[in-house]
């Protein structure tokens, strides 16, 4: 599973990186000032969790199935906090509860891994 974490985190943070040159040079015209703001606050939030699924495949041959349970709760939070995130500030398109969903699965993920570090062999 190390392996596939670190390519998640990787595509990821190449996303991030795309989004936020969006945010930067070709969203401030076609959308309004407070979507742009969750844009960026959405990227930031995809940057951080890029970089922490890294962690985790990097981390998951000694923390075993909780850095693997906490790399699948950053992987699905990701896409459904900043999906939802993207689609209402871009698209105007509301999902809702999606986005408090994939925030409470980032939570667990931070969880999980720091329990995976208690327990580290």
């Amino acid at each position: 599973m190390h392996r596939l974490w670190i390519a998640a985190g990787g595509l990821a943070g190449v996303l991030a990186v795309a989004m936020a040159a969006a945010a930067a040079h070709g969203l401030p015209d076609r959308i309004s000032a407070e979507a742009l703001q969750q844009v960026r606050n959405a990227v930031q939030m995809q940057g951080w969790h890029a970089i922490m699924l890294v962690v985790c495949g990097v981390f998951a041959q000694r923390g075993g199935r909780l850095v693997d349970a906490a790399g699948g709760a950053f992987l699905l939070g990701l896409l459904l906090f900043c999906g939802a995130v993207y689609s209402l500030a871009i698209g105007g398109v509301r999902l809702p509860l999606v986005a408090p969903a994939g925030g409470w699965l980032l939570m667990a993920g931070w969880l999980l891994l720091g329990l995976a570090g208690l327990r580290a062999r």
